[in-house]
């Protein structure tokens, strides 16, 4: 059973978000009411460095980073809201826990900029880090909800241009599929602390307004998964969008990939990025470092 903070913070989030018709509300609000949420300064052992250049996002860098271990992380918000800022406490808390620096990309958003522009950045960010000197096998690849079918996207992405891969991939609540044919978006609608089916389906056209959602860097469940690197993926029993990680999950065993599905019980979706909310975030945090670390 969740801790009672993990019980009183789903019940916060089903009366902030769930009673929200979130995929009709306009972009600037989402944006602004994610932003809200983030800590303002990096904790002790943790530095903050704004990035506006050729790629945009911040990096967090903790102050006994292991030299060469390196995060790009890519935050959820279904490709519309979400920014570095908004997804402070976990990626803070991943430079502190794992010893590493962290790259939070902000990558354009939708309905402004449609697929493929997020695909393009994170792509873009990759081939940054590596003009910069950084070596793939100090670099980790991590996202959640949107930003974890994006970091796929990205993984295929990198396969197709013939770069060197990561060592791994951390994914929380990955939304997977944007066809939303998983079972789970209709069985888990009462007990997602966040979500109704309406809010996934609805927002799908927000970032792909035509086209084929089956597509690979759309929808990477639908992908060829082999020569994927290490996976790490961790969804709970009661989210919606649960089916996106099992099946996701099942895939890329049967394409030879090795894969950790981490399931978790009455936890909101991406708990891990609410580090400092209650216990279980912070818990699976440090679980997520200690793949970071074993892989570089």
């Amino acid at each position: 059973m969740p801790s009672l903070r993990a019980q009183l913070f789903n019940w916060y989030m089903v009366a902030k978000v769930k009673s929200e018709p979130i995929h009709l509300l306009p972009p600037e609000v989402l944006r602004e009411g994610a932003d809200e949420m983030a800590p303002k300064k990096p904790p002790r052992g943790v530095t903050l460095e704004a990035v506006d250049g050729v790629v945009k996002g911040e990096w967090h860098r903790a102050v006994e980073a292991a030299p060469g271990r390196t995060v790009l992380y890519l935050h959820g918000g279904g490709y519309v809201f979400g920014s570095a800022i908004s997804h402070r406490a976990a990626t803070f808390s991943l430079a502190r826990e794992a010893q590493a620096e962290v790259f939070s990309l902000d990558y354009r958003l939708a309905p402004e900029h449609p697929f493929p522009a997020a695909v393009d950045d994170a792509l873009a960010a990759y081939r940054w880090l590596l003009d910069s000197g950084r070596n793939t096998k100090g670099l980790v690849i991590g996202g959640d909800s949107a930003g974890g079918g994006l970091a796929l996207a990205l993984l295929l992405s990198i396969r197709e241009k013939g770069l060197p891969m990561p060592k791994g991939v951390f994914l929380y609540s990955p939304w997977t599929d944007l066809t939303v044919s998983g079972a789970s978006v209709l069985a888990n609608e009462k007990s997602d602390a966040m979500f109704k089916a309406e809010y996934i389906s609805g927002g799908v056209r927000r970032y792909v307004p035509q086209g084929d959602l089956k597509s690979p860097l759309v929808s990477p469940l639908f992908a060829n998964h082999a020569e994927l690197p290490p996976t790490l993926i961790f969804a709970s029993t009661s989210e919606v969008l649960l089916d996106d990680s099992v099946r996701l999950h099942e895939k890329l065993k049967d394409a030879g990939v090795e894969a950790e599905l981490i399931l978790k019980d009455g936890l909101i979706h991406v708990w891990p990025i609410f580090a400092g909310r209650f216990p279980e975030a912070m818990d699976d945090v440090r679980r997520t470092a200690q793949f970071i670390r074993e892989r570089t």
